[in-house]
């Protein structure tokens, strides 16, 4: 499959070099295309959207305060339906795991238990990068930011599961890295009516300590240990992505090792820390294989 060449997004972003949530956008706009409308809390996407009187997309943007994107896009669609329009109009909100889990969490829980049509896409770069690197209920274990010096005491906030929990028609997880995968989950989302939510890894330079060019290796390395497992919940029913398919064998993962050596916000770990890692990783794996046996048997 090949992408579509048109781009909705302007050359020169202000956006960091090797910044994952700008592949991510650009994608995500490719999939929905010029019929959209979309909503964007305070974040780093204000930044590459530009300066006041300017924006960097080729589509419609309303940006609204951090707490109220669930409640800014489901406006913009009460709007819609009022003209007649909602039919022919996507709305996208798109916010960072900042305005996701913490700040924005209550709006959008409030859209979906509305059952509100529109896709709430998070980009998860797993911090608050955009005011100097906070930690966030995204934030990973052991993981050192401005306010987590020594390291982050908790694991990161399961976004994915509680919009599950939610009983709306369509989550997914992502990864900036696999672009088509990306793709064909917006594709499919634009087609669902009712509350759509995609959670995206997004690496980020900055913030992670790596080099810009390594933005797909890191991403990718974040899957291929199984810590970041792409996979659809399509009304209920539980499927892995191509993608991490082969990771339910636990031999093809590789070493979460290999995912935190090369990201400077994880230097301080010890071994009681990588220890903890594999077993978060099994116990999602777990799960995992739990569930879809589960469905399997319900299928007999």
């Amino acid at each position: 499959m090949d992408l579509p060449e048109e781009e909705f997004i302007y050359p020169g972003t202000r956006a960091c070099s090797g910044c994952g949530m700008a592949l991510i956008y650009r994608i995500a706009l490719k999939a929905l295309g010029p019929n959209t409308i979309i909503t964007v809390p305070a974040s780093c996407l204000t930044v590459l959207h530009g300066m006041q009187g300017f924006c960097t997309t080729k589509v419609s943007v309303y940006h609204t305060p951090f707490a109220t994107t669930g409640a800014s896009a489901s406006g913009i669609l009460a709007s819609l339906e009022d003209k007649g329009l909602s039919d022919d109009i996507n709305v996208l909100a798109f916010a960072g795991d900042g305005g996701t889990t913490d700040i924005g969490i209550q709006a959008l829980s409030g859209a979906a238990e509305r059952g509100t049509n529109f896709i709430y896409a998070c980009y998860d770069n797993e911090a608050y990068m955009n005011t100097g690197v906070q930690r966030s209920g995204s934030t990973p274990l052991g993981v050192r930011t401005t306010t987590t010096p020594e390291g982050k005491l908790t694991l990161k906030k399961n976004m994915p599961k509680i919009l599950e929990a939610h009983n709306i028609p369509y989550v997914a997880t992502a990864n900036a890295s696999y672009p088509l995968d990306l793709y064909e989950k917006f594709k499919k989302a634009k087609e669902i009516k009712g509350t759509k939510y995609i959670h995206i890894l997004s690496p980020c330079p900055p913030g992670w300590g790596y080099e810009p060019k390594d933005t797909i290796l890191i991403g990718r390395l974040a899957t291929e240990t199984g810590f970041w497992p792409l996979y659809e919940v399509i009304n209920g029913e539980f499927k892995l992505s191509k993608p991490s398919k082969k990771y339910i064998d636990a031999s093809r993962r590789k070493p979460i090792t290999e995912y935190l050596k090369f990201q400077k916000r994880f230097t301080s770990m010890d071994e009681q820390i990588i220890k903890s890692y594999r077993e978060y990783i099994n116990n999602i794996w777990e799960e995992i294989q739990i569930r879809l046996a589960n469905q399997q048997s319900q299928k007999r």
